[in-house]
């Protein structure tokens, strides 16, 4: 008699393969969790663009180090140059546009362009690493190494320390500054933890995952847990918890369906603001009908 045998289903194999698709999930969440966190900043502050340009900007130092490495021999790790560069760029923002006889805007829009127009010119030079400058730009990688991992969670770590630690001081400073310079505070020192953290959790996460979904983390999590109209604390929390449930969430979802995983993390992103704004109508009915 003639035994037939099942094929394995996706979640069996998603579990046999799981030593594979451990350090991805692991990366997804610590940056998706860090970078939701600092999110409340980025649109509290009204810098959702300055995370777009400085992604951009770490996605061209990752081509900028393939360049190097290919055409004059210099051995440069490509999270450095994505760390460099998005920390260049973050500097270059916060610089006064005024003094350049610029605008704010101008200056965003000056170094988006700039740095994503670069990061194509310089991929065209590099065809043998195009397919990596595609996962980099749009987050089409499936695999991270255990050093990208590493480097992603010492950064996410410092991060968070700093940021725990200093947390009423650069609260204060973001969101009251003219308060904190009363009380005396340090807002030049406090803003530039605040830009650096960013620049460097940007730079690091944009190698391991991707520019696009590191832009929805930096961002659409806070949309998401501002709709909730919740106290600051419980802000940071619930869009810390957004990042990473966008970060895991998206990858399985991109593993069992067989989609991209960036564009599967942004959408999912993007679906939890969607999914608040629901939440907070219905609290209204709620308040209304009472």
């Amino acid at each position: 008699m003639e035994t037939m045998l099942a094929e394995p289903s996706k979640w069996d194999e998603f579990l046999a393969g799981y030593e594979l698709f451990r350090d991805p999930l692991l990366c997804a969440l610590i940056a998706g969790g860090v970078l939701g966190f600092l999110s409340v900043y980025v649109v509290l502050r009204r810098m959702v663009f300055v995370s777009a340009a400085v992604a951009q900007s770490a996605g061209l130092g990752v081509a900028l180090a393939f360049f190097a490495s290919i055409h004059l021999g210099i051995n440069v790790e490509p999270v450095l140059g994505a760390t460099a560069m998005a920390l260049a760029a973050t500097l270059l923002l916060m610089t006064e546009p005024t003094k350049l006889r610029l605008t704010r805007e101008s200056l965003l829009g000056l170094a988006y362009a700039l740095a994503g127009g670069a990061a194509v010119l310089v991929g065209d030079r590099i065809a043998q690493e195009a397919h990596d400058i595609q996962g980099i730009l749009f987050g089409t990688a499936v695999l991270v190494t255990p050093e990208q991992l590493h480097t992603v969670a010492i950064a996410a770590t410092g991060v968070m320390v700093m940021h725990l630690w200093w947390y009423r001081g650069i609260t204060f400073a973001s969101f009251d500054r003219i308060g904190a310079l009363v009380q005396g505070l340090p807002v030049r020192l406090l803003d530039g933890v605040l830009m650096v953290s960013i620049g460097v959790m940007v730079g690091v996460c944009a190698r391991a995952l991707g520019a696009l979904p590191v832009f929805a983390f930096s961002t659409l999590s806070a949309i998401a847990a501002l709709m909730l109209d919740l106290r600051l604390p419980w802000t940071f929390l619930v869009a810390t918890l957004a990042g990473a449930i966008s970060g895991v969430g998206g990858y399985m979802f991109a593993y069992f369906y067989d989609f991209p995983v960036g564009g599967s993390q942004t959408v999912l992103a993007g679906f939890l603001v969607a999914l608040a704004m629901a939440v907070r109508s219905l609290m209204g009915l709620v308040q209304k009908a009472r």
